[in-house]
């Protein structure tokens, strides 16, 4: 239940989805005798829309969680396990012979073959299944080989995980693959605003890890200048509202081990 959820009432929840129904709820008052309370719902969800579309909102939203991990340190030494979180690859080519094509998260299959050169005794995991509603693609980790190939990365060298849906059975079945032993040191490899959901998964189901955080799309500092393209904004403020709405909803199911996981001392 708490997957088909996610899938269909987190995408009722998105900003811009909100306020374009309730300018729409708006104008079809304003043919009522609710005229007066259908201009002010239309007005102010023309404004929050100009603010979200043009004002720097969501990136701050985004910046906050990929600020939240520093880059893995590598002067501690070296892994003794990696885990790759999916969701970095565009699991149906566009036309029939196109190999599988890297999504805006696909830093996430780049760093395998960092690691796999810098550390060649370390075991790696590449964690995703079919996260498709209906269930009917095939799981992510299937198109993962040929990348690999190109990477010079031996197939050999990469467990596959196919089962996962989602961030939390990302840990559960990493773990259950891992096998991790006392005093072993494991990454889990996913993008910087990912990565306090996935600690707090796998903090929670009781498997120590460190955090490799890759692919940032916010800068440092984010400006707090307005942005010329109002689509981009939109974009950008659900993008950043779906990460925030998955962790407290983890949070609140009891599937992270805190709000909004951070750094251990």
């Amino acid at each position: 239940m708490f997957f088909v959820l996610s899938k269909t009432v987190a995408f009722l929840l998105m900003p811009s989805n909100i306020l374009v129904l309730s300018c729409a709820a708006g104008v079809v008052l304003l043919f009522t005798r609710w005229r007066r309370a259908g201009r002010w719902l239309a007005g102010v969800s023309v404004v929050a829309l100009l603010a979200i579309g043009y004002l720097p909102v969501g990136r701050l939203l985004l910046n906050v969680l990929e600020d939240r991990f520093p880059r893995w340190d590598a002067s501690r030494g070296a892994p003794d396990g990696i885990v790759v979180l999916g969701g970095a690859i565009h699991g149906v080519p566009g036309r029939p012979g196109d190999e599988p094509s890297l999504t805006g998260d696909g830093a996430r299959v780049v760093a395998i073959g960092r690691l796999a050169r810098a550390y060649p005794n370390a075991r790696i995991i590449y964690s995703s299944g079919d996260a498709s509603l209906l269930a009917n693609s095939r799981p992510e980790a299937d198109f993962v080989p040929p990348l690999l190939d190109a990477m010079s990365v031996p197939r050999e060298r990469v467990t596959l995980e196919a089962r996962s849906r989602n961030t939390q059975e990302n840990a559960i079945f990493s773990k259950e693959l891992a096998q991790p032993k006392p005093g072993e040191r494991w990454l889990v490899v996913t993008s910087a605003f990912h990565m306090p959901r996935a600690m707090g998964c796998f903090r929670r189901i009781g498997f120590e890890v460190e955090a490799y955080p890759v692919g940032w799309r916010t800068p440092p500092k984010v400006s707090l200048l307005p942005r010329g393209v109002f689509g981009a904004g939109l974009a950008m403020t659900d993008f950043a509202a779906h990460e925030w709405i998955g962790l407290v909803a983890y949070w609140l199911t009891g599937r992270t081990s805190e709000l909004l996981p951070g750094p251990t001392a």
